[in-house]
């Protein structure tokens, strides 16, 4: 695989006096110390080993606990990070998906990949720990994003769907709560889709807004058992709050989640953000291409916000792009497609 390394005696094309540097082959050998999670590891009909050579151009063949890695030098190093991580995954209890080992390829290509876990002399480990679960990031855009998460006070992260903005924002709220760091979770959003219509639908405020904030709740229930998060909401340690009813409120103790941020206005947002209290941490979620704020002439306080405290001390922003979409490859591709039409 890959492009053929020149050879004496092949036609020289045009007169460049500074050749081409040939591909330098490498083989590597990778061995394992639990035996039992290699049947995870390589995936059925060992489809984990392909997945890595095609995307990487590179031949793997194993034999026992020993894996041999071949091809192009940069490929096989990048191999055997992936891997490597891979394994580490498994080890630490995390599932192993097409999705994570396509994160986990896409990121090899960054110098940051090594110590993601362990870590290094000036950081500490990049990981979310939860009650279910240990998460690292997928891709190279999450990196910083998780990093902002464990050390800011309030975060924008802007980017399309699928990008972990919401899902990893849900994952340090859970940790800070679990841990005591703060007493309290806020989900909050617009429910600018419902219009008129929500004080037509049957039930509760809480009941009312459920269906807008459904992955807000996929997300609690991946990181904490069902159990758990059902009797948090009954005592109010998590709570739904819409944030028309935010208003008047000191936000102390909690960390504050605002979801679908792009369809706030900036009236909403500056009264949400004027919410911020002592001991607290903000998240703010959203795609700035994908605004639906009613008369379609107003400006997004998600936007809005964004540009007057960039660079405020205590302020991050983390930006993500169709690179750092961790659902299936396709997904990127459509991002892709549509944010090069200018719609």
């Amino acid at each position: 695989m890959g492009r053929r390394p020149s050879k004496a005696g092949d036609p020289v094309l045009s007169p460049d006096p500074v050749p081409a540097r040939a591909i330098r082959r490498a083989k590597a050998e990778m061995s394992f110390e639990d035996q039992s999670l290699l049947g995870t590891l390589f995936g059925q009909f060992d489809a984990n080993l392909v997945q890595v050579e095609n995307r990487l151009g590179v031949f793997i063949s194993a034999r026992g606990d020993q894996l041999m890695i071949e091809g192009p030098e940069d490929s096989v190093a990048r191999a055997r990070d992936v891997l490597q991580a891979m394994y580490d995954r498994l080890a630490m209890g995390q599932d192993l998906d097409a999705g994570a080992i396509e994160s986990l390829i896409a990121m090899s290509n960054e110098p940051t990949l090594e110590g993601i876990i362990n870590g290094d002399l000036d950081a500490p480990p990049v990981m979310i720990r939860t009650r279910r679960k240990t998460i690292v990031p997928r891709s190279a855009g999450q990196i910083p994003y998780m990093r902002h998460l464990a050390r800011e006070d309030i975060i924008f992260a802007l980017g399309p769907a699928g990008t972990g903005k919401t899902y990893l924002a849900v994952a340090q709220a859970v940790s800070q709560l679990i841990s005591g760091s703060v007493q309290r979770l806020i989900l909050s959003r617009p429910a600018v889709e419902a219009g008129e219509k929500l004080g037509f639908l049957p039930g509760d405020m809480k009941e009312k807004v459920d269906p807008y904030l459904r992955p807000l709740y996929d997300a609690l229930f991946d990181c904490m058992p069902p159990e758990q998060v059902e009797r948090r909401l009954a005592s109010g340690e998590i709570e739904i709050a819409p944030i028309a009813f935010m208003r008047g409120r000191t936000l102390a103790d909690a960390f504050v989640i605002l979801d679908e941020a792009q369809n706030t206005t900036r009236e909403q947002m500056k009264m949400f953000l004027t919410r911020f209290g002592q001991n607290s941490r903000m998240v703010v979620c959203g795609d700035p291409k994908q605004v639906d704020i009613p008369g379609g002439d107003r400006m997004s306080g998600l936007a809005d916000a964004v540009n007057r405290l960039e660079g405020v001390e205590g302020i991050a922003v983390s930006r993500f792009t169709s690179a750092d979409v961790v659902r299936h490859p396709i997904v990127g591709r459509i991002v892709e497609a549509y944010e090069g039409t200018g719609e």
